[in-house]
């Protein structure tokens, strides 16, 4: 009998991994299992994916391969300590924020390995961007299995821990970024006299647009940048604006303010 993967957690991400290994087929539903506490989440998972949804995971644990740590960071140590006990086989899988190995470690001293992960939210659609590093040095057939379970949310990428707190920063924080870009844009859109729908509809598809261009291309964002920018034209004048009020700068210093936020969770 294949061995099972098992949830702690069973949220919006926890949804989006789920619903990904089922779909690349990488466990049926009836080899996922997940649990959610108090709340009803692991209910609502199972009945939308066929997956079982269990109160205790401790009699499955024999079973389980796999463990996805998908709760809240403070709800880690609620987790019954006999489940730990018995998870010398089991590698476990932590999407928690500010959460390092260090912490997992004294945790889940007996697991066989530990994978430190940071997802998106584009994960959600099979379109996020997952970093994701090791306690100890991955066996190949193991770097397979965990680069299938992440990549059920997107592209995946082993990096060094060390190197976490700057991706959160980036990618993990990212599409918030690009959220508030899009809204400030749809805002413009309306004080310049576009109606709401239209201007919604025109910047999000002028951002995704342009990130498929960009991905596409061989060219560099500055290249891309200059190519639709002439001399003296709509475009030149709306970027002297964003460099006049450093637009640079600003995404800079939030990206920089993101990563010492990071780095001070991850010591509590």
């Amino acid at each position: 009998m294949k061995k099972k993967i098992a949830f702690i957690g069973a949220g919006r991400m926890a949804t989006a991994i789920v619903k990904g290994l089922i779909q690349k087929k990488v466990y049926t539903s009836d080899e996922i299992v997940c649990t959610s506490g108090d709340d009803d989440t692991a209910t609502i998972l199972a009945q939308e994916s066929g997956i079982t949804a269990v109160d205790s995971l401790l009699p499955l644990v024999p079973e389980v391969e796999t463990l996805v740590l998908a709760c809240k960071p403070q709800q880690l140590d609620q987790i019954n300590s006999s489940i730990l006990e018995q998870a010398a086989h089991i590698t476990l899988i932590s999407i928690l924020a500010g959460t390092p190995i260090r912490r997992l470690s004294e945790s889940f001293p007996r697991v066989k390995n530990i994978i430190r992960s940071m997802p998106n939210t584009p994960g959600q659609i099979g379109c996020g961007s997952t970093a994701y590093a090791t306690l100890n040095p991955l066996e190949t057939e193991e770097l397979q299995l965990i680069e299938r379970i992440l990549g059920a949310l997107g592209t995946v990428h082993s990096v060094s821990e060390s190197q976490i707190d700057a991706i959160t920063a980036l990618s993990g924080s990212g599409p918030a970024y690009v959220f508030e870009f899009i809204s400030a844009l749809i805002d413009a859109g309306t004080k310049v006299g576009l109606d709401g729908n239209l201007a919604k509809t025109l910047a999000i598809e002028t951002v995704l647009g342009s990130a498929k261009l960009l991905k596409k291309s061989e060219s560099s964002p500055e290249d891309l940048r200059n190519a639709v920018t002439s001399p003296g034209g709509t475009t030149e004048a709306a970027l002297n604006t964003l460099s006049e009020n450093d637009f640079r700068a600003l995404i800079e210093a939030a990206v920089l303010s993101a990563k010492k936020r990071s780095i001070e969770l991850a010591k509590n």
